[in-house]
């Protein structure tokens, strides 16, 4: 039996050498894809950098259908440098890792889960599947969210901000890419709130009661949150920052109540 055990985990270990080493395939592959489309990657990178960019057009539409004429976001202008000799060029290959990552990462997560799979229980699987999917999309749901409404927004505020008018804003390059991928991060991450309570009351962990409870202390802390997180200062930018989280949370309650009330069934039919 012990035989048996050794030889099954180098069996297994050969079958992750193998996964890992097609998913690295698959990364590099990508990022050399990324890196040959400069232009193009760069061209959405920099995108909220310009006055014409399509959130500044939709609230300048905006404005100008309701009168909001203080939110009306003028013409502006943006000034970048580099001061590092290889900058511009280690900033190409870490977005083009970055981005190349993101591309192929639908192959990677198949790769990972049929290597999972096997150990999996069959109520497990139908259960992997939408958790997978739907932290997907969530994830993607929160960079695209910080891509066109917090970034642009933030990047304006901190552009134009000047503690006195000798001093003018000019951007690094690392600064702006650096800021723009922790910021994607960071709201990818915080859009899977529901999964990670759906995992949290599959565990016993959470009741939807619970969320309920501190409701209100949940309103203001993403309401902390979102003023941290979108230092522009006006009314608007907060609403959707905070709106799209809140319902998460709210989301998140019908989940975890769902999940208790099958959770129950078995229960009472037993009784």
């Amino acid at each position: 039996m012990s035989e048996q055990k050794v030889s099954s985990f180098w069996d297994h270990l050969e079958v992750l050498r193998k996964v890992l080493f097609r998913c690295l395939i698959a990364w590099f592959v990508g990022a050399v894809a990324a890196f040959c489309f400069k232009n193009l990657l760069f061209g959405l990178l920099f995108a909220p950098s310009r006055d014409d960019f399509i959130s500044y057009r939709g609230l300048a539409w905006l404005c100008e259908h309701t009168g909001w004429t203080s939110l009306c976001p003028g013409s502006f202008q943006a000034q970048f440098i580099n001061t590092e000799l290889a900058a511009q060029f280690m900033t190409h290959i870490k977005v083009a890792l970055w981005a190349g990552l993101v591309v192929v990462s639908p192959y990677l997560i198949v790769q990972l889960y049929g290597f999972v799979a096997p150990a999996l229980y069959d109520r497990e699987k139908r259960h992997a599947a939408p958790i997978i999917i739907w932290g997907t999309l969530l994830f993607i749901l929160g960079v695209l969210m910080n891509y066109f409404i917090i970034f642009p927004f933030a990047f304006r505020f901190l552009n134009e901000y000047q503690v006195y008018e000798a001093v003018k804003n000019q951007i690094s390059l690392s600064s702006y890419i650096s800021n723009l991928l922790m910021l994607s991060l960071l709201m990818g991450i915080l859009f899977e709130i529901p999964i990670v309570n759906y995992l949290l009351a599959k565990a016993g962990l959470l009741q939807a009661e619970t969320l309920k409870k501190y409701r209100r202390h949940a309103i203001v802390g993403i309401a902390i949150v979102a003023a941290v997180i979108t230092p522009t200062g006006d009314a608007v930018t907060l609403m959707l920052v905070t709106l799209p989280i809140y319902l998460l949370y709210e989301a998140s309650i019908f989940i975890v109540k769902r999940h208790s009330t099958i959770a129950q069934k078995p229960s009472l039919e037993t009784s």
